[in-house]
């Protein structure tokens, strides 16, 4: 099977009351812990490839990389997908360099720019078959290149449903990425976090059918904030999104839950652990390989928290 289109994984999602995963990939490790995971769970999957991870190996070494992914699994819908692209250079080249998806995040600017670019990137992408992500309203936090409002400010920068029927009108973007409380980054929050689920269920009467993207969604997962403080490291007011909310916003209109700290945390905590246990490893593959397989474990574990797990068949 060659990359797909989200359009009918969205379509799927909707209709069945899950989200898809979409996980971040900078190097093959990560990609081979991610899709092993997919592979064994039967599950559709969206890969997604930032700015910064385009900065670090490359468009040609990732590109490869998924190629592979899609050639070993010919029976796994795969999107390849670029996430917060922040112009319409960037989401051009993307589609021109064979990405299936591109998110144009036009956030920052006022309601009418963000409808403008946005509309001029899905001319562009829908000409050449390929789907538009937008994003309305503002998340918190810091991500890669990704800066967002302060986390006290979340609140006040929250999607309006009241816009979203004219954005999506006058844009014809796809999917629609939501300010609902989310923040990237690991310290996303100081007290445990409570979703819009208000805004969420507004956005979905406005725009039923319409699937709705939820990003600065890791859970910075305690077992792995714990083996990174064990180890060295210096995480103690990490906060995440808890997975009971996670699962309950994909059985609603959210159809593609981001996730990519998870990611780093389970990989940079094999690490740690690796090089405290065995201080004179050098060989990168007896701590990449074990920082591989705790990705692996954790996607596993979040496809059932989205209830993507063995709905690949249907998405194909």
């Amino acid at each position: 099977m060659a990359l797909v289109d989200s359009k009918k994984m969205f379509e799927m999602a909707y209709e069945g009351g899950y989200a898809v995963g979409a996980f971040n990939v900078n190097n093959m490790e990560i990609t081979q812990g991610i899709v092993s995971a997919i592979a064994e769970e039967k599950a559709p999957l969206i890969l997604q490839i930032s700015r910064g991870a385009r900065s670090y190996a490359s468009m040609s070494y990732l590109r490869a990389i998924i190629d592979v992914a899609v050639l070993e699994n010919p029976d796994i819908p795969i999107c390849m997908h670029l996430d917060h692209g922040d112009t319409f250079e960037t989401c051009k080249q993307c589609v021109d360099d064979g990405f299936t998806s591109v998110m144009i995040d036009g956030s920052h600017h006022s309601f009418e720019e963000n409808i403008a670019v946005t509309k001029k990137v899905v001319g562009y992408a829908h000409e050449r078959g390929v789907m538009v992500e937008a994003e309305l309203g503002q998340l918190g936090g810091i991500e890669e290149d990704v800066v967002g409002v302060s986390a006290d400010d979340v609140s006040k920068h929250l999607t309006d449903p009241d816009q979203v029927v004219e954005f999506v009108e006058k844009t014809g973007c796809d999917s629609l990425a939501v300010a609902c409380g989310t923040s990237h980054g690991a310290f996303k929050f100081k007290t445990a976090p409570t979703l819009a689920f208000d805004v969420i269920q507004g956005v979905a009467d406005k725009l039923p059918g319409f699937p709705l993207v939820m990003h600065g969604s890791s859970s910075v997962l305690k077992e792995f904030k714990d083996l990174i403080n064990k180890y060295g490291g210096d995480m103690p007011d990490a906060m995440g999104v808890p997975e009971d909310a996670i699962s309950k916003a994909a059985k609603m209109s959210i159809c593609k839950v981001n996730i990519d700290t998870d990611l780093r945390m389970a990989l940079t905590a094999k690490i740690r652990q690796v090089f405290a246990e065995k201080p004179g490893e050098f060989d990168p593959r007896k701590y990449l390989g074990p920082g591989r397989e705790a990705i692996k474990e954790m996607v596993k574990r979040k496809l059932h928290i989205l209830g993507c797990a063995g709905k690949a068949g249907e998405c194909a």
